[in-house]
């Protein structure tokens, strides 16, 4: 597995070799030592979840859970492609309000590991994207939040227009980054 930092070290883009041949290919997308010896933290997913968006600029997201339901996140997609977003919400952090967005798509093969005082969203860039993501704790409705996507202080691009969006009814109620009061 190759490992590719990004601006927010916490924040890791891994990529799986992929082995092909005239039948298809194989990869080993998942092994807890790699991520170990790449990522240098002991994380234990528990979960695998699975979306399907059927729309290009369907919008999931930002989403994080509070401890002790706190999540660690390994995101690939297995058809289509997503700009990824990964935004500091740790407060005290040097890249707090910062954000990392990568492309991550069946095509590039790459997956992005999202730690715990992230919050997370994606945007889909290809009609019928699916996306798989493991989870280092269960999904617990009464610690999750959110932080509004679009969020101007944020600064992050997307790459669409607000009044395009598919969005969640839930994801357009987030509060902004500045209004949020539960973060890390």
């Amino acid at each position: 597995m190759q490992l590719t930092e990004t601006p927010i070290a916490a924040v890791k883009i891994l990529t799986p070799k992929k082995f092909g041949d005239n039948r298809g290919f194989f990869s080993e997308t998942f092994s807890q030592k790699a991520l170990r010896d790449l990522v240098g933290a002991s994380v234990e997913f528990v979960q695998d979840n699975q979306s399907l968006s059927v729309e290009k600029g369907v919008v999931r997201g930002l989403h994080y859970q509070l401890p002790p339901m706190a999540q660690d996140k390994l995101v690939r997609v297995t058809r289509g492609a997503i700009l990824d977003v990964a935004v500091d919400i740790r407060r005290g952090s040097p890249t707090f309000g910062k954000h990392v967005a990568a492309v991550i798509s069946a095509e590039n093969w790459r997956q992005i590991f999202v730690p715990i005082g992230f919050a997370h969203g994606f945007v889909t860039l290809e009609p019928n994207t699916e996306v798989l993501y493991k989870v280092s704790n269960y999904y617990s409705p009464k610690d999750e939040r959110g932080i509004l996507w679009n969020d101007p202080a944020l600064r992050i691009d997307w790459g669409i227009d607000a009044s395009t969006a598919v969005t969640s009814e839930k994801d357009r109620k987030y509060p902004t980054l500045a209004a949020a009061t539960d973060l890390f």
